[in-house]
């Protein structure tokens, strides 16, 4: 009796440390990344960027993990953290956009349940649906507050002046990937982009570069170029793509150049960009792989 009991406590430990890794993981896969200290460090960066999103991150990765095991999808996604990501990517779009309120957090709460089925709806049918999930439910209730615009307040948008250094523009490419234009939580990106994959975070500062350089001759303005917001659909595209071969270097920058060029065609019909030129662009890199294969 005593040593089934035992068993029992060892295996209900082992079923929470599993859970919490899980949660990092989906964290963590918001750039593609399955590792509990790549997790862990986007976390802190997000902590260092926003207190707000930092809760909003945690509420909403525990919420989209734990929708995926109520609703019993397959534990070995769960374990990957792959009903994580879209999730924390809600919670943390809509803390970044609307001031704290209970409208806000109740949203979190069901656009990051949400997003974890529409995730399911993708990987059954394995399709590559990368943060789809999190573009179509944040688009949603943008849609919504925008037609019930007395239920949240905006945050205050921020300026720039334009004449930051280099390395700056580049932490915050990758800052920009969760919404955070601090240079503290784009380093941190960075680093755990690191040392789950060497390859992938060299591939996603070159992606910065690319698309700032030619943001940059497309005469964008600078405040978006130095902000990081014409960068961060690049550094996921970079990330997606990045292999030792020349192949994959070239599926890479096609990727890449057509997320800039997305991006600002959504720019010009003023749509909330998001995530999308960076789903899009991999679909058409990825369909274009296919057809040359």
């Amino acid at each position: 009796m005593h040593l089934e009991l035992e068993t029992k406590l060892t295996m209900q430990k082992e079923n929470k440390l599993n859970l919490l890794a899980a949660f990092a993981k989906g964290i963590g896969q918001v750039m593609l990344q399955e590792n509990v200290w790549t997790g862990l460090l986007f976390l802190a960066g997000i902590f260092c960027g926003s207190v707000n999103m930092g809760i909003a991150a945690v509420l909403a990765v525990v919420v989209g993990t734990c929708t995926a095991k109520i609703l019993h999808y397959d534990e070995t996604e769960i374990k990957a953290g792959l009903y994580g990501f879209s999730a924390t990517l809600v919670g943390v779009a809509l803390a970044c956009i609307f001031q704290s309120g209970l409208v806000l957090w109740i949203s979190i709460l069901i656009g990051s349940a949400l997003a974890a089925i529409v995730q399911h709806f993708f990987i059954i049918r394995k399709i590559p649906a990368f943060t789809f999930p999190f573009i179509v439910v944040t688009w949603v209730l943008l849609l919504l507050f925008a037609l019930f615009p007395h239920l949240v307040v905006p945050q205050s948008g921020g300026s720039l002046t334009g004449d930051e250094p280099i390395f700056v523009v580049l932490a915050r490419g990758y800052g920009q990937v969760i919404f955070q234009d601090s240079l503290w939580a784009g380093i941190l990106f960075f680093i755990g982009v690191l040392i789950c994959n060497p390859i992938a975070a060299v591939y996603g500062l070159v992606g910065v570069a690319i698309s700032a350089t030619l943001a940059y001759v497309l005469r964008v303005p600078l405040s978006n170029i130095y902000l990081g917001l014409m960068s961060y659909n690049a550094v996921l595209c970079a990330i997606t793509f990045a292999g030792k071969s020349g192949k994959d270097a070239r599926l890479a920058l096609m990727a890449v150049l057509l997320s800039v060029f997305i991006l600002m065609i959504m720019q010009g019909l003023h749509l909330p960009a998001l995530t999308f030129p960076f789903v899009l662009a991999s679909w058409i890199t990825l369909s274009f792989k296919l057809l040359r294969s």
